[in-house]
């Protein structure tokens, strides 16, 4: 409480007998606790980005260069080839002690020199060897020379206990795919999906691009790679998130459920308790940087600067464009219960709060009585709908006063925490059950989800948990990192025999804060007009999870064919048995093996694919079959490949086009290419990130996944999460407006799909 408590700290009377001084000593103190936990933190940064400046050599690498330099100086040899001596005459500081002491010190110098060039060169040597990607495109064949000369190199000279951000310098920058190769790579994406007279039309306008103002466009785009970390994230964040006026609710935030087959207490205040402060403890992780990156194959490091802002973080909306803002450090969260918001901290005397200290906060919201005041039950609908209204109401109604500082304690908290009212479960004796649970994280009512917080982490009152988070700050991948790490936690640190928290009571925490607003009527009239455009934008989504048990990737995997490349399959013979045609289609790749890296498009409807579908349903011979899925599984993992090792099609297209907007010159080619719908949008959600979770020995650990809302009026958002060894969570998003869609039917297509290509193998 020490920002509440700082305004009253220091107070001074004036009276004839001179000024009288007030000390609030225990406030003082809390002033005091705050900024000890500020100059801890940044001495803590300070010593990370010495360790990460260094690496991957160790600090302790500087001790053994002075050791080895002064050791052979003092056998009476210059390994410096007269460099020491250079010094002590010429530098200042050197030449004004003795001989004896100008030789100790030039030698300490040239030794640090030493070891910054050593530095420097190992780096960079590590940079051009992150280059290599010969390495994905032989995983599952026999290794080339090349490459066990290349894993060998990377085992010398990749490090040892790297921390979070270690391997950023030495990630390489994402290359800017020549104009020809783009060009070729989109006309055999979508020669399948054309008639013959548009594709040549559009052959002809990619030649006239590529010939013309594409060439212009191209040497921009180089100029940015060279002088930006990343050509592509910056434009992302800010065209495709930021700038977007639409509702981000469904349209851009996704969301994740629990983990299904278990649930470890059925007491809402204790598994909301266990998980925050497990949250909290990961995003101490995140800020020391004692978290581990991810490194593929134990090899190859992707890249972590997508962590920095999971916490602390919000949307903050504009007349023409939204900010991101990430605030260093939070010591709160808001909660929201029954259209109620309070301010609950989460420290105290240096330490976070235990779960039980959290537990017993969160018990007295769920044990208040009292009624949100008029216009705050749906507050949260303002974050729901389009931008702009948003942002004026922002500047109108809550830039001043009691809204401005509720608002405030909102966006500065370290997250926000929904405790729902209404029970939802996985059945599976009751299909529903799922899509109510995938609807509530998606939108829930319109108003009980905090829209523009970086994530908002929503308990039932059964003990069911889920999240909705906002997407400009990072991808999935980080939300599902994060939330794998706090499903396998919550069963170690586990409940007592009563479900409560386990741990003794040491110190009685603050009463939460309610948060008080004062909405005049033109606020409340806003209120109520985004609280229905929110609700009719809920009753269109067309939402079915579906847990697909008859097999998995165990199954697949026999077949030699790469499990992602086989549901994208069933994904397309199901689309083409529903719509009788194909569409173009949007898988979503990472592009993290380079620095700030983020997402890249995978075009998974191809030649080969659609000559498997046909064949499927000519009821071609099945050894015929075979052959043509594993030809379509290849093509589709060199794309995926491909668009991992920065040579994708759409990112580089879309900056084409970001720098023709620059340069005020229109490109006919462009803007056909991306005004086409994604009729099929697609992702899937990775598993097992890290090594807490151990799904062979506990295999009901199995986390449901996530979703996302369909991208197209008239088409399907698919997320998928290949769950152990048997099992397959899909999340399908349509829109109940669409006469021509249908989420159930669409799952019963997959499904159909699954059952007809698994018996390809059968016969």
């Amino acid at each position: 409480m020490a920002e509440a408590h700082a305004a009253v700290a220091f107070s001074f009377t004036v009276t004839p007998d001179g000024v009288d001084v007030n000390l609030n000593h225990e406030a003082l103190h809390a002033v005091w606790e705050s900024g000890v936990i500020s100059w801890k933190k940044r001495i803590g940064k300070l010593k990370n980005n010495f360790h990460n400046g260094v690496f991957p050599a160790s600090p302790l690498s500087l001790l053994f260069f002075v050791t080895i330099v002064l050791a052979i100086k003092t056998a009476g040899w210059d390994a410096s080839m007269g460099v020491i001596n250079v010094l002590h005459l010429h530098v200042p500081v050197v030449n004004s002690y003795s001989y004896s002491v100008g030789q100790y010190l030039s030698t300490l110098l040239f030794a640090l020199f030493l070891w910054l060039v050593t530095i420097m060169t190992i780096r960079y040597f590590l940079k051009l060897l992150l280059t290599y990607h010969g390495w994905m495109y032989e995983m599952h064949g026999t290794l080339s020379l090349r490459t066990k000369l290349w894993l060998g190199l990377i085992r010398i000279f990749g490090g040892r206990k790297p921390m979070l951000n270690s391997y950023q310098a030495s990630l390489p920058k994402l290359p800017v795919p020549s104009l020809h190769d783009t060009m070729q790579r989109y006309l055999e994406s979508v020669e399948s999906l054309m008639e013959e007279e548009r594709y040549n039309r559009m052959k002809k306008l990619a030649k006239e691009f590529e010939d013309g103002l594409g060439r212009k466009l191209q040497r921009y785009l180089i100029l940015k790679s060279w002088w930006a970390t990343n050509y592509v994230s910056d434009w992302w964040e800010q065209y495709v998130y930021l700038r977007g006026r639409a509702p981000i609710m469904i349209n851009s935030n996704y969301y994740g459920i629990d983990a299904l087959l278990v649930k470890p207490t059925d007491q809402q205040a204790s598994r909301a308790a266990n998980l925050i402060s497990i949250m909290l403890k990961y995003r101490r992780e995140v800020d020391r940087e004692e978290l581990n990156p991810i490194v593929l194959n134990k090899t190859v490091p992707l890249c972590s600067a997508q962590y920095e802002r999971q916490f602390n973080t919000t949307r903050i909306p504009g007349i023409e464009t939204d900010t991101l803002v990430h605030f260093k450090d939070s010591s709160h969260i808001a909660v929201l219960h029954k259209g109620r918001y309070f301010k609950v901290y989460i420290r105290h005397k240096r330490r976070l709060l235990e779960p039980i200290e959290i537990e017993a906060m969160l018990q007295r919201i769920l044990d208040d009585e009292a009624e949100p005041v008029e216009g705050e039950a749906h507050l949260a609908a303002l974050t729901a709908v389009e931008r702009v209204p948003w942002a004026k109401a922002r500047k109108d109604f809550f830039s001043k006063g009691k809204n401005k500082a509720s608002l405030d304690a909102i966006e500065k908290a370290a997250f926000v925490v929904s405790l729902d009212t209404e029970n939802i479960d996985y059945d599976p004796n009751d299909p529903t059950a799922l899509d109510s649970y995938g609807h509530s994280m998606l939108h829930g009512s319109g108003c009980n989800r905090w829209f523009d917080k970086s994530f908002t982490l929503v308990v039932f009152p059964n003990g069911r948990v889920g999240f909705n988070a906002e997407h400009s700050w990072a991808d999935a991948p980080i939300s599902a990192h994060s939330w794998e790490v706090m499903i396998e936690m919550d069963r170690r640190i586990g409940y007592r025999d009563d479900g409560r928290c386990q741990g003794t009571m040491v110190y009685q925490p603050p009463n939460p804060i309610r948060l008080e607003w004062d909405f005049p009527k033109p606020c409340l009239d806003l209120i109520e007009t985004c609280r229905i455009q929110a609700q009719l934008l809920c009753e269109d989504v067309d939402l079915h999870i579906m847990m697909h048990s008859a097999y998995g990737k165990g199954f697949i995997k026999t077949c030699k064919v790469s499990p992602d490349a086989y549901i994208q399959l069933a994904l397309q013979l199901a689309y083409y048995r529903s719509a009788g045609k194909f569409c173009l289609t949007y898988e979503s790749s990472m592009t993290r093996l380079f620095r700030e890296g983020r997402t890249e498009t995978v075009r998974s409807c191809t030649k080969d694919t659609c000559a498997f579908v046909k064949a499927m349903e000519a009821k071609a011979d099945n050894q015929e079959l075979i052959k043509l899925m594993k030809k379509a599984a290849g093509t589709h993992q060199n794309l995926y490949r491909d668009a991992m090792t920065g040579a994708g099609i759409d990112r580089h297209l879309f900056c084409l086009y970001v720098v023709s907007k620059y340069v005020g010159q229109d490109s006919p080619f462009l803007a056909e290419v991306l005004s086409e719908p994604w009729r099929l949008s697609t992702s899937q959600t990775p598993h097992q990130q890290t090594d807490k979770l151990d799904l062979n020995k506990y295999p009901d650990r199995i986390c449901g996944g996530g979703g996302f809302g369909p991208v197209a009026d008239d088409g399907y958002g698919v997320s998928y999460i290949i769950a152990g060894e048997d099992t397959i969570f899909f999340h399908i998003s349509c829109k109940n407006s669409c006469p021509t869609t249908g989420a159930h039917k669409f799952g019963r297509l997959i499904e159909k799909s699954f059952a007809d290509m698994k018996a390809i193998f059968n016969k």
